[in-house]
């Protein structure tokens, strides 16, 4: 494995170019139960500008990001808890780090290793290690952290986790490089109302120093990328839908494979192709691809583990609540707005069932989470307001993040797409799995798979999983 030591080259604090005419955003039901997850970690890796040199580079990062921050007020700011407990941002411009390091000895195509685990080099590549986003009240809620290579850089964005979801984090991510790249006006403005059903007077109090983190971070883990071919992903979701056609309503905008947004069948572990079968909206006639190829990770991880027939598995996907509430939020919602649907079933059952019983669980969880589920959330949250609690207590649960909808290989700051799509260590733990876009596009995924090490080798050798794999070449 490559070394992982980096050099710090400086480390300096970027402030918007212009003051923030916002003064605070209050965080809201789904913001709040983030406080004890670390920061987000995410980068983008690239080989070296033909045309910048590292310097000059630099410096358009650093002005780049402080035109973003004018679009993106809260990201400079500094989290505050008022008297009452409520938690606030306050957009006070106090700026965000950004960081230039290097590590030199190593190459782009050094750290991509096919068929092999994700090198703990990337874990030297951002920020805020292990810092949980309530520290944000004396912490930045941003670092961008530049890491030159031998013949490449790798951005690294880390971002608290109590301001942004995932569709939030891409959009100031893609809109950095939009500027970056030379945009005079960017393409979508963040909706930064607090406005929604996420709005609550509920309190959540916390004992003097915050919250920690839910889960240990100790244990021995393995991590590796499993690529998945469009091709692939077309028979998972084949055979997830060929166990029970005749009983499934067909939706006349099912049009087989030809679609690769519907491949995905999801943002943020969405599926919303409903049919009117004259008395309201039916669910979705078919499991989408998405949905088939986490039913198949569900069982081969179980598997992998050795559990009990007895013991109850739990398969937990983040969905994306934006366009599932009415009113609809605006899709470039600013903050949270997701929600964790478990699934839950008995290992035996799981792996004495096909895999259309095991997607078929997942997809009808999925298309039943609408308004009135979303509201049923807010109102239990309000009853008792807790944390989220991520982690795998009982070693039978996966967790799904991130999603292959996010606008990830869009980075283009200027001389090109990314060559791959890297996160940190921070909130992995055994079962987190995180999902990007294959680089490619067209519908293929990349899963980002975090494992005990004896389940990870198991993993390796189910045929019945690996079938679906193929192999990266940069």
């Amino acid at each position: 494995m490559p070394s992982s030591s980096i050099i710090l080259v400086s480390k300096c604090t970027v402030v918007p170019e212009q003051n923030s005419m916002i003064e605070t955003l209050k965080l809201s039901v789904s913001d709040i139960p983030m406080l004890s997850c670390q920061y987000i970690q995410k980068g983008v890796l690239f080989f070296n500008s033909p045309t910048y040199s590292m310097n000059d580079l630099i410096n358009s990062l650093k002005q780049s990001l402080s035109v973003g921050l004018v679009h993106f007020p809260a990201l400079a700011g500094r989290l505050t808890t008022d008297a009452d407990g409520h938690v606030h941002i306050t957009c006070n411009d106090a700026g965000v780090d950004f960081i230039h390091a290097k590590a030199k000895h190593l190459a782009v195509r050094g750290i991509l290793p096919p068929d092999r685990d994700v090198p703990d080099c990337f874990k030297e590549f951002f920020a805020f290690d292990r810092t949980v986003s309530y520290s944000g009240h004396f912490k930045p809620l941003l670092a961008v952290q530049v890491t030159e290579l031998a013949d490449g850089v790798f951005i690294g964005c880390t971002v608290n986790h109590a301001v942004t979801d995932g569709t939030s984090f891409w959009h100031f991510f893609n809109t950095f490089a939009e500027i970056c790249k030379g945009a005079k006006k960017i393409t979508k403005s963040p909706d930064l109302s607090r406005d929604t059903v996420f709005n609550s007077p509920a309190v959540l109090r916390f004992a003097e120093g915050g919250p920690k983190a839910t889960f240990s971070g100790e244990e021995p883990l393995r991590e590796r990328i499993f690529h998945f071919s469009r091709e692939a992903i077309q028979k998972l979701k084949l055979r997830a839908n060929n166990r029970s056609v005749a009983t499934k309503t067909i939706s006349p905008n099912c049009n087989g494979f030809s679609d690769p947004s519907e491949i995905l069948g999801k943002q943020s572990n969405d599926s919303w192709k409903t049919v009117n079968n004259g008395y309201g909206f039916n669910r979705t006639a078919e499991i989408s691809s998405f949905q088939s190829l986490c039913a198949q990770l569900w069982r081969s991880v179980t598997r992998a583990r050795k559990i009990e027939e007895s013991k109850t598995t739990t398969f937990r996907m983040a969905v994306n609540c934006r366009h599932r509430v009415e009113p609809k939020m605006d899709s470039h919602y600013f903050g949270n707005a997701i929600q964790s649907i478990p699934t839950y079933a008995p290992a035996g059952e799981l792996l004495s069932r096909d895999l259309g019983w095991c997607a078929d669980l997942l997809h009808k969880n999925v298309v039943a989470h609408d308004n009135a589920k979303v509201r049923l959330g807010v109102a239990d949250w309000e009853r008792e307001p807790r944390l989220f609690p991520l982690g795998n207590p009982d070693g039978a649960s996966i967790t799904m993040g991130s999603s292959p909808r996010f606008p990830m290989y869009n980075n283009d700051f200027g001389w090109g797409r990314p060559v791959a799509v890297r996160s940190g260590k921070a909130n992995k733990f055994d079962g987190k799995i995180s999902a990007f876009p294959g680089r490619e596009g067209n519908g293929t995924v990349d899963l980002e798979v975090v494992l005990a090490p004896e389940t990870m080798a198991g993993l390796e050798n189910d045929t019945e999983f690996m079938e679906y794999v193929s192999e990266v070449v940069v």
